[in-house]
C-alpha cells in the first residue's frame, strides 16, 4: 500500500451541488449581511425538521451554547454541570460567564453523561445549598444521552437542560429528534459535521420568547431606539445570509447523509469483526444513531498496540484518524474544577480517552477509500499481534 495515495479525511465537507443556487441568490439580491431570506428559511427548515417551535441561526455552536447560558441567567459564581467527555466548546461558554463548571463522567451504554454521577453531583450540590443554574448534556459522536433518566433528575431539582447536539443532528431518541428534549438544543455546522455551512450553529427551543431575546443578544443587543443605544451586553453572533444558503441545501439531504454514515459504520463492523479487542460505540435502545463518526475502544488487559500508534500508522498511509476527545476534567485549562466519575471503580471518560479511536467516516468517502482504511488497520493489527505473541 503506497503512502502517497490521495488523502482520506476524517469527515470532510460533502456538497450537494445545490448550494450555489442559494449563494447566487444572496449575491443577486445583495443580501450579504448577517441577515436575510436565507437565514429566515434555514431557521424555519431546521426547526421544522427537528420539531422545535423556533430556531436561531448563529455563527457557531459555541455561540449557541453561550446564548443559552445567557438566556438562563447564568452569572459569575454560578455552577453549571457539564459532560466531561466532549470538545472544549461545550465548556468554554461557562467560563465566558465566569461561572464554575462541574464535570460529569460518562457511562458505557452511550459514552455520554452518567445519570449515576449526575445524581451524586446534585445530591452534593443540594447539601451545599448551591444547585447548578443549568446542565449541559453532550450527545457524543451522534449518540444520544440517556435523556429520560437525566431529565428525571434535572426536573426533580428544577434545573434546566441545554443539549449540546453539535454532533447528533439526524439522531433520534425515542421518537424525538436529538436536541429537542431539554430547554435548549444546540447544533453545529462546522466543516466536519454531518451537514455544514463551513462555520455556523443553531439554537433551538420551544420557548419562542427566549429565542427572541437570544436574537437580540446575538445582534449586539441594540435597543429599540432611533439611534444606537445599548443597555445590555450583546454579541456579534448572527449567521451570514450566504452561509445560511449553504445550510438550506445541506439540510435537504440530511436523511441521506445519516444513511450514508450508518452504512460506513456497518461496513467497518463487518470487515473488522475479527479484531476481538475492538468494541464499537453501541447504539442505545430506542435511539437512531446518526454515526457521525465511527468510534471504538480497544478492550484488552494487555494492549498489543495503543490507539495513538494506530493513528500514527494510518497517517503514514495518508489516512486521518483521531483519538477520542480528551475529557474536560483532564484539561490543563479545566482540571481544577470538580469532577464526578461514574463509580468508585472507574472513570469511564478517562478509560475511553486512553483506549478510544475515531475512524474516517466521511459520507463522500468511496468504498475503495474505506477499503484502504480497513486494509491498513488489518495489516497493522496483524503485525503488532505477531510481535506481541513472540515477545518482541
Amino acid at each position: 500500500m503506497e503512502s502517497n495515495n490521495k488523502r482520506i479525511y476524517l469527515s470532510s465537507p460533502h456538497m450537494t451541488g445545490n448550494e450555489h443556487k442559494y449563494i447566487n441568490q444572496s449575491f443577486e439580491t445583495n443580501w450579504i449581511a448577517p441577515l436575510g431570506p436565507n437565514v429566515d428559511r434555514f431557521e424555519e427548515d431546521l426547526s421544522q425538521y427537528v420539531g422545535a417551535k423556533g430556531a436561531l441561526a448563529v455563527s457557531s455552536g459555541t455561540a449557541a451554547i453561550h446564548l443559552a447560558l445567557r438566556l438562563l441567567n447564568v452569572q459569575a459564581g454560578d455552577k453549571v454541570f457539564c459532560s466531561s467527555l466532549t470538545f472544549v466548546a461545550s465548556a468554554s461558554p461557562i467560563l465566558y460567564q465566569q461561572a464554575e463548571p462541574v464535570f460529569i463522567d460518562s457511562e458505557f451504554d452511550t459514552w455520554n453523561m452518567s445519570p449515576e454521577a449526575l445524581k451524586r453531583a446534585f445530591m452534593d450540590a443540594e447539601k451545599e445549598g448551591n444547585l447548578p443554574k443549568a446542565v449541559i448534556v453532550v450527545h457524543l459522536y451522534g449518540q444520544n444521552a440517556k435523556m429520560d433518566e437525566i431529565m428525571e433528575i434535572c426536573n426533580f431539582y428544577q434545573v434546566p437542560v441545554i443539549e449540546d447536539a453539535a454532533e447528533s443532528l439526524g439522531t433520534t431518541y425515542k421518537g424525538r429528534k436529538s436536541g429537542t428534549t431539554g430547554k435548549f438544543g444546540v447544533y453545529s455546522f462546522n466543516g466536519n459535521k454531518i451537514i455544514t455551512t463551513s462555520g455556523g450553529g443553531m439554537l433551538v427551543s420551544n420557548d419562542k420568547v427566549a429565542l427572541v431575546k437570544g436574537k437580540f443578544l446575538a445582534s449586539q443587543a441594540r435597543d429599540n431606539k432611533p439611534y444606537y443605544q445599548h443597555s445590555e451586553l450583546g454579541y456579534n453572533y448572527r449567521m451570514s445570509n450566504i452561509l445560511a444558503g449553504i445550510g438550506i441545501a445541506q439540510l435537504a439531504v440530511i436523511e441521506d447523509r445519516v444513511k450514508q454514515k450508518q452504512a460506513v459504520f456497518q461496513r467497518y463492523v463487518q470487515e473488522l469483526n475479527n479484531i476481538k479487542e475492538f468494541v464499537f460505540m453501541p447504539e442505545y435502545q430506542g435511539t437512531g444513531h446518526n454515526r457521525w463518526l465511527t468510534t471504538l475502544f480497544i478492550d484488552s488487559n494487555q494492549l498489543s498496540f495503543t490507539p495513538f500508534e494506530l493513528v500514527q500508522e494510518l497517517e503514514k498511509e495518508n489516512i486521518e484518524a483521531r483519538l477520542v476527545w480528551k475529557p474536560m476534567h483532564l484539561q490543563p485549562l479545566l482540571n481544577k474544577f470538580k469532577y464526578y466519575q461514574h463509580s468508585n471503580q472507574i472513570s469511564v471518560s478517562s478509560y475511553l480517552f486512553e483506549r478510544g479511536l475515531c475512524l474516517p467516516s466521511g459520507t463522500n468517502m468511496t468504498e475503495e477509500e474505506q477499503s484502504r482504511v480497513i486494509e491498513a488497520i488489518l495489516s497493522f493489527v496483524s503485525r503488532r499481534k505477531s510481535r506481541h505473541f513472540i515477545g518482541i
